[in-house]
């Protein structure tokens, strides 16, 4: 059975990006609908192009490890997700708090939308959430 599943992404590095975009690109191979809603430090990471890269000596020793067992880079996940249908968006005050601008990170092709609180709630309804 198919289904909704919203990612809530807002930690930077390595383990949160591999957890959200691992079960994400599963989610979309399997044929839910995958919504990645990133917030603040994940927000930021993604817009200066570090999503999912190691922040700490434990960290570059996973993506290591990953990398000797064939695990994919949590960017190439999120890509691959949404190359499947997978969408990625933000919270429009979120994006302001942060200091980016939403229409640089549409047109960059970082985020398909960005939107407003009432929206990305009525995305939860009936959905799998999870929160990284």
């Amino acid at each position: 059975m198919s289904g909704r599943a919203v990612f809530f992404v807002s930690s930077a590095g390595y383990e949160a990006a591999w957890q959200a975009t691992s079960l994400g690109i599963t989610a979309a191979a399997m044929g839910d609908e995958v919504v990645f809603v990133f917030a603040f430090d994940a927000l930021r990471t993604l817009a200066n192009g570090t999503f999912g890269k190691p922040l700490s000596d434990k960290q570059r020793s996973e993506a290591l490890r990953g990398k000797g067992i064939g695990a994919p880079l949590p960017a190439a996940m999120l890509h691959d997700a949404r190359t499947m249908g997978a969408r990625a968006l933000a919270c429009d005050t979120t994006v302001k708090l942060c200091g980016l601008s939403a229409q640089t990170l549409k047109a960059e092709g970082l985020l398909d939308d960005v939107l407003g609180l009432p929206q990305l709630w009525r995305l939860t309804q009936a959905a799998r959430v999870l929160t990284f």
